[in-house]
């Protein structure tokens, strides 16, 4: 395949590898539930990520990542299973459909999901002279009554600064203590597990700790504290300041509720009560609820006025 044909490929066909020099493209073939799964799924539990975390994490999917050559023209060209910028607002130089390599920083990190093409042949080696500063190859669980060429699991690829080679690690440098055991369980999983959602919020807080942002900042977490208190601003102006209070309660209450249900986390119906959380400010109770991983750490964390 030469670069004129590249440039003209139909919309919707990908390419795995392409090589200016041997005319030779890897193409995605006909896309399996298998190979296509990882991708999407780890999109969402970065989001949780972020919620923990206080701060947005962009993905971009499958973007095509290009190499010039020294006169100018393109040379290589690569695309992902998906790729993460830990920092949304970092510009991205222009909007266009592929990325030229030193137009912009590397993602920080990338998922391949080595479902049928073993990426270490060429791919991993090319990422490594781009400079990429992780990468992850996932090698889902076989599809019920299928057999894998390769055993399941995830490995992370981290650049060493000194050698400019990648090592394996046991855990992301990207996202801080998030084990390749735990990415693996978290991109097989068809229900998430409170194994998964302690080790998504464990990162967060990590992330949030180092870089100085706290679950309070995120948006999602704001809105519910909006709705909150103008359910009691409300309430107030139309049936009287105790009463208003009153609701005001309530509605913090229903938040809680609202986040404990949608993280799967069981509670009895009594722990969230509107007086219980009465002398507990919004903020607080939200963050506990996003932060813990059970009835009784939510209540260790109310108590003990932690995050």
């Amino acid at each position: 395949m030469s670069a004129a044909q590249l440039a003209r490929l139909d919309e919707g066909r990908r390419i795995e590898y392409w090589d200016a020099e041997d005319g030779i493209a890897w193409m995605v073939c006909e896309a399996t539930f298998a190979h296509e799964l990882p991708a999407p799924r780890l999109a969402v539990l970065l989001d949780r990520i972020a919620q923990a975390r206080g701060a947005a994490i962009e993905c971009g999917g499958s973007t095509t990542y290009h190499e010039r050559g020294p006169k100018g023209d393109h040379v290589r060209a690569m695309e992902a299973d998906q790729t993460v910028y830990l920092h949304a607002a970092r510009p991205r130089g222009q909007q266009s459909p592929f990325v030229v390599l030193g137009d912009q920083a590397p993602p920080d990190l990338v998922l391949e999901v080595d479902h049928t093409t073993d990426v270490r042949r060429r791919k991993l080696h090319e990422y490594q002279k781009w400079r990429f500063p992780e990468v992850w190859v996932e090698v889902p669980e076989p599809v019920a009554g299928r057999r894998s060429r390769r055993r399941p699991g995830t490995t992370i690829h981290v650049l060493c600064a000194k050698t400019g080679c990648y090592r394996e690690a046991a855990a992301s440098r990207a996202l801080p203590g998030w084990g390749a055991e735990e990415i693996h369980l978290a991109l097989n999983e068809p229900k998430r597990s409170a194994r998964t959602w302690a080790a998504l919020e464990r990162v967060g807080r990590a992330l949030g700790k180092q870089e100085g942002t706290r679950p309070t900042e995120d948006p999602h977490l704001r809105r519910l504290l909006a709705e909150a208190r103008s359910a009691g601003h409300r309430e107030g102006k139309s049936i009287g300041l105790a009463q208003g209070l009153a609701a005001a309660d309530e509605a913090k209450a229903a938040a809680v509720r609202a986040i404990l249900h949608q993280r799967g986390i069981d509670h009895a119906p009594e722990l969230l009560a509107a007086g219980r959380l009465a002398a507990i400010c919004a903020e607080r109770a939200v963050a506990a609820a996003l932060a813990c991983d059970s009835e009784a750490d939510f209540k260790g964390r109310l108590d003990s006025g932690g995050n």
